[in-house]
């Protein structure tokens, strides 16, 4: 996932890019470009038919590693992952409202018009397996984000329940944080909500994954409010926000390989890089080898 073994929100405005070059098709003028984050870009306008209170997200090809954006793209990786996104939305769509409004618009499927929704400053992390840092907490207290778990657990254990483990959103380093500040930042209402909609959402899909092949261990959602009632916004189930393993493959007691750019992760670390600037070019086999890795789960849960 992110950095570390959390997903992260990666808009930030300390990155730019230049896309004078996209097609905004039926939108009377160019929207503006008012969030660049490491991967995706957050437009403002009038876009098409819709109002002022949408924004449009591009899902780019870029990627990033140890919180630099690398020099190259994966291929197709932004139309998977938006495309990915919105066929949840979908699917969860009974559970909570989303801020989807149309998604692929003029055959740019990189492409996501949504609700201008307020977001909440707490991330939805739901753990269903024992991985990354949460077995490292383990190891060491037996617990998870604080909560008490049974002894006896092995790396990669399937938890005996989800557990639902927030944190704080920053830019630069997100920090764990109980139920208990949640509710302190939120009200207890929209606390408990938040949780609420993300078990059921993330032992939804578990349960669609699993009969695809595929093991959610973790993941990441995103709340926001608009017009006063919660939604789901950001990217949702993607390989860039959740971590997902082959069932085939999966074995309790060792870490386990995963659908996203561990590919990436594990290339850099063998060529010594230091982790610092300059960046390292990515060589193709390894390019292509990651984007294959991002179609091969798409179409594992979607084909």
């Amino acid at each position: 996932m992110g950095k570390g073994d959390k997903p992260r929100n990666c808009f930030s405005t300390g990155f730019k890019n230049n896309y004078d070059d996209i097609n905004w098709g039926a939108s009377k003028s160019k929207p503006t470009l008012i969030k660049s984050g490491k991967v995706r870009e957050i437009y403002q306008g009038k876009l098409y038919f819709f109002d002022d209170e949408t924004l449009e997200i591009v899902t780019t090809d870029r990627v990033s590693a140890f919180d630099y954006i690398l020099n190259q793209t994966i291929p197709g990786k932004g139309k998977i992952l938006n495309k990915m996104s919105y066929k949840w939305f979908r699917m969860t769509y009974d559970i909570v409202d989303n801020h989807t409004i149309s998604a692929g618009f003029n055959r740019d499927e990189a492409r996501i018009i949504v609700k201008k929704a307020t977001p909440l400053p707490v991330e939805c992390i739901v753990r269903g397996y024992l991985s990354g840092s949460g077995w490292l907490e383990y190891k060491e207290k037996q617990t998870v984000c604080g909560i008490p778990l049974p002894s006896g657990l092995k790396e990669s254990s399937k938890l005996p329940e989800p557990i639902f483990t927030p944190s704080t959103k920053s830019d630069e380093h997100d920090e764990n944080i109980s139920f208990e500040e949640v509710v302190q930042i939120l009200g207890s209402e929209t606390a408990n909500k938040i949780k609420k909609y993300s078990l059921l959402i993330y032992n939804k899909a578990y349960q669609y994954a699993y009969n695809k092949g595929i093991i959610i261990a973790d993941t990441k959602f995103e709340f926001g409010f608009f017009n006063d009632e919660i939604i789901l916004i950001d990217e949702l189930l993607t390989p860039d926000s959740s971590r997902f393993w082959d069932k085939e493959l999966y074995k309790e007691g060792q870490s386990q390989p995963s659908y996203d750019k561990q590919i990436i992760r594990d290339y850099l670390l063998q060529i010594g890089w230091d982790k610092n600037l300059p960046i390292p070019d990515l060589p193709q086999d390894i390019i292509e080898k990651t984007s294959k890795k991002y179609q091969e789960v798409y179409n594992k849960l979607f084909k």
